[in-house]
């Protein structure tokens, strides 16, 4: 990646509807360019689509939790597949710290949640867990 790679993917970041021939005028650059390089960033995976970034409003009304897992030794595939199966749960990640496992959680209530977290924590493998509720988004840079 070069700097107008990285220039693209920021234009592309704060609007992904910007069309071609407006990154191509903003960058100073031909329509034919630009479409060349999209393409390789998208057939390399460094674009792996366009989507749709959803504002505070279209998350009020969920609880959204981050769960922290410590599990078993060589338990990690199977709880994997049995948290795909939890459609609450947004996202999960692999740390290098005192816990295991990450979860992003979101709930339509706080009973769901709860629900969720049970289930979570009566899976084998499961040695503990730990919850935090999100109460409020501060800053948000995700892209």
């Amino acid at each position: 990646m070069d700097d107008l790679d990285r220039s693209i993917l920021g234009l592309l970041s704060a609007d992904a509807r910007i069309s071609v021939a407006t990154l191509a005028r903003r960058l100073k650059v031909a329509r034919s360019t630009i479409q060349a390089r999209l393409e390789r960033l998208e057939t390399s995976g460094i674009i792996a689509g366009y989507t749709v970034k959803l504002g505070e409003a279209a998350r009020q009304g969920r609880i959204r939790a981050t769960v922290l897992l410590t599990i078993e030794p060589r338990a990690q595939p199977a709880i994997l597949t049995r948290l795909k199966a939890i459609p609450e749960i947004e996202r999960v990640h692999t740390t290098s710290g005192r816990v295991d496992l990450l979860l992003q959680i979101a709930a339509p209530s706080t009973a769901v949640l709860d629900a969720v977290l049970d289930q979570i924590g009566e899976m084998s493998g499961v040695k503990s867990s730990e919850s935090l509720i999100h109460l409020s988004t501060k800053m948000d840079r995700a892209v």
